[in-house]
């Protein structure tokens, strides 16, 4: 049969051209014969067609990896995705299989869609495991401790000055053509198939498209070295290389996935399947607890865990983040790889213990390991408490939890009546007051006492200096003595609604302080409030944190926050004798504690403590204890702040920014001090210049703030700050749904 040809490339005078496709699941080329006004629909109804293979073809898609996106218009023809004679697409599925690592660190195989947004896939994800409000999560990339060595620019520029090993050189390619219409093996430079010990896994570099500029991503780069271990305890290592695209050889990679540990399944109809520890258990099916209770982690897990040695290095462990607005496709994720799925945002909201067993039991989870990896600072007897509760946590594992099905059918009418109860004597009490304030009888409840304080300023010395405070309505007025207070002779008043209230405490040195950030033309102004005892420490925390929230001491709730803050602090002091004999338990300190303070005193020693912390949360339950560890975690003056290495504007050194749920802080590199805050309700609009990767943030006063995110890429930082703003949008409507769409407009760059 003649052909008319208009040159050597496969292209006919009719305008048709050669178009080659692999189709990924059976490892082999077809070459098709197509024109520019096809559309990707009929290509794909072509290519299953001279495929006449009998299989469910629906989930598959074509992905073009040249130009690292997915033909997802099907109506739209190959001219209108530039696409031509010298393009070659997959066809491959949309759902493929990964290995997840929960918060808890075990891991759960399963499969995701690929080709939508990262952030659909996970609230897909969410609802097969049963945590509710995905939205606060996210998925990321393991990160090794070389991440943390670098910036994220000079890590690629660094790992380019390494030996690179082109892939040609270790190929076994076969270049046989094949006619129009036949099945052809992999060959030429499609697919590559690489030996590992050819490789080495510090210095094999594959020269690809970078499939995401988000993140500082090493398998992008680098021949990676994976391990995986069985929930018995053996574990396997092997290092895997790249072929084009990063794409493994799918059926060793499939091998290496099922063979070398067990992990569980969850099937793409949401079941799952899991072995933990060995034992055969259901994560969904009716039976909460697996997820609720978790099985002690294996070494390899334990292993793969990075400590950051300062505030640099944990500011660049926020580089690992995936981009919610890209698929997973789209960031270089590639079938069985394995990804992190941690809480990203800080803001856990409606916690209910009835229905949220396994949301609680993984923030508990992340948080333990948070304290135990040094990722946050903490005071000794807050690391006694953490211990303390995390003990109590394993005791409690072992013992019958109640049930709902125990409970009375009338709590839930019980708890409301009671919550509506509260709500009327607060309403009823504040309708008493306005109705005393008319008849000028002064009845709304002051606090006064005297307290130190200190404003601090930089270059200035600190010190804290004796005035008496009034605290009344929303306002803290300060005199010099109590005889002021008659004359109305004030030496300054703050109004505390909006502003931030957060404990410095050490129990140890009986110091009881309030650290009160205060909104200001300049950003955020701090106050330090010192009391003398924990009773006077409570009654003004209480009323602090209540007119913060634009409450007043009326508020019904007052007493009960008093008693919260009470029992709290009495949980931090330990007693005088341990409730249970150290020679009757066996506690491995080093499960329980963090490196650091296991420098500082021997064993027995730390041992002693913990169980002294415990004898004061002994006699809480299971989700007590884990409630518990959450609130005491909140406490800690760095709670929520995420850390990014940037560079200001016009500024010649690097520093720190914090990223937390109502604020953005400029620190000290160094120390992470505060140097200047900005509040979310004074910021118009954040946007990003794609060309230079600066950051604007527009202030309300008319002034910008400019920087460059240097620890990781600005994508990141916009959307932690659109997701932190996005999630102050919720409300407690049971019939809220999560809009996507405004969660991309928000954080989307764009």
């Amino acid at each position: 049969m003649e052909h008319n040809y208009s040159s050597n490339t496969g292209v006919r005078l009719d305008g048709s051209w050669e178009l080659t496709l692999l189709v990924t699941d059976l490892q082999v080329e077809k070459i098709l014969r197509v024109k520019g006004d096809h559309h990707v629909g009929g290509v794909m109804i072509k290519l299953v067609n001279e495929l006449d293979i009998a299989m469910d073809w629906s989930d598959h898609a074509l992905w073009w990896p040249d130009r690292n996106k997915w033909l997802e218009k099907t109506r739209w023809t190959l001219d209108q995705y530039n696409i031509t004679a010298d393009t070659c697409v997959y066809f491959t599925p949309m759902h493929k299989n990964i290995r997840i690592q929960l918060p808890d660190l075990r891991y759960v195989d399963c499969v995701m869609d690929y080709s939508v947004q990262a952030f659909s896939g996970l609230r897909t994800l969410c609802s097969d495991l049963e945590i509710r409000h995905f939205e606060e999560l996210s998925l990321c990339k393991p990160l090794a401790t070389d991440h943390l060595k670098f910036n994220y620019g000079d890590y690629r520029q660094e790992e380019g000055k390494k030996r690179r090993i082109t892939l040609k050189n270790s190929l076994n390619t076969s270049n046989s053509s094949s006619p129009s219409g036949t099945f052809r093996r992999k060959g030429n430079h499609h697919i590559h198939s690489v030996s590992t010990s050819d490789l080495s896994p510090s210095t094999a570099i594959v020269d690809r498209p970078d499939t995401n500029t988000f993140i500082a991503n090493s398998t992008a780069t680098l021949g990676r070295k994976t391990s995986t271990t069985s929930w018995n305890g053996s574990s396997s290592r092997n290092y895997r290389s790249l072929g084009r695209n990063g794409t493994l050889d799918y059926h060793r990679r499939k091998s290496d996935f099922h063979s070398q540990s067990n992990h569980g399944t969850l099937k793409k109809n949401g079941s799952f399947s899991p072995l933990v520890n060995g034992n055969d258990s259901n994560l969904k099916s009716g039976s909460e607890w697996s997820l609720a209770m978790s099985p002690p982690p294996s070494v390899e897990a334990k292993y793969s865990l990075i400590r950051p040695k300062n505030l640099v290095e944990r500011a660049r462990m926020n580089v690992a983040w995936l981009d919610s607005s890209l698929s997973l496709m789209e960031q270089g994720v590639k079938d069985f790889d394995t990804l992190l799925l941690r809480y990203k945002f800080y803001s856990f909201f409606d916690l209910n213990p009835k229905m949220d067993g396994v949301r609680i039991n993984l923030i508990y989870e992340q948080l333990k390991w948070t304290i135990l990896n040094e990722n946050m600072d903490c005071t000794e007897e807050e690391m006694m408490l953490f211990a303390a509760l995390q003990l109590q946590v394993s005791l409690q594992a072992n013992v019958p939890q109640p049930s709902e099905e125990d409970e009375d059918d009338d709590d839930d009418v019980d708890a409301a009546l009671s919550d509506l109860q509260i709500s009327l004597e607060g309403e009823a009490h504040r309708s008493f007051i306005n109705e005393t304030v008319n008849n000028d009888i002064v009845a709304i409840p002051v606090l006064s006492d005297h307290l130190r304080y200190m404003r601090p300023k930089r270059f200035t010395l600190k010190g804290f200096k004796g005035h008496y405070f009034v605290l009344k309505e929303l306002a803290l007025v300060a005199y010099k003595n109590e005889e002021d207070s008659y004359n109305y002779h004030t030496s300054f008043s703050v109004n505390l609604k909006g502003c931030e209230v957060s404990p410095e405490v050490n129990i140890s040195r009986k110091r009881y302080g309030i650290k009160l950030a205060i909104p200001s033309a300049d950003g955020m102004s701090d106050l330090y409030l010192r009391c003398i005892s924990e009773d006077q420490y409570s009654k003004w925390m209480a009323a602090c944190r209540l007119a913060a929230k634009g409450k007043t001491m009326a508020d019904a709730s007052y007493d009960s926050e008093v008693k919260s803050i009470l029992a709290f602090l009495s949980m931090q002091h330990p007693a005088s004798t341990p409730v249970i004999n150290p020679s009757t338990l066996n506690v491995d300190v080093e499960e329980y504690v963090a490196s650091r303070f296991l420098r500082k005193m021997p064993k027995s020693k730390l041992r002693h403590r913990i169980l002294e912390a415990h004898s004061n949360v002994k006699d809480l339950n299971l989700i007590e204890a884990k409630m518990n560890y959450l609130k005491a975690f909140q406490s800690l003056p760095d709670y929520g702040v995420s850390l990014f290495v940037v560079r200001f504007h016009g500024e010649k050194k690097d520093e720190l920014l914090g990223v937390a749920s109502n604020r953005l802080m400029r620190m000290n590199l160094q120390t992470g001090d505060p140097i200047k805050t900005w509040r979310y309700n004074t910021i118009k609009a954040w946007n990003i210049n794609w060309e230079t990767k600066h950051m604007m943030i527009q202030l309300g006063d008319g002034k910008n703030v400019i920087f460059k995110c240097l620890s990781a890429d600005c994508k990141v930082v916009h959307e932690f700050i659109g997701g932190y703003i996005f999630l102050s949008m919720r409300n407690k409507d049971a019939n809220q749904i999560i809009d996507e769409e405004q969660f991309h407009k928000l954080t989307g760059g764009w």
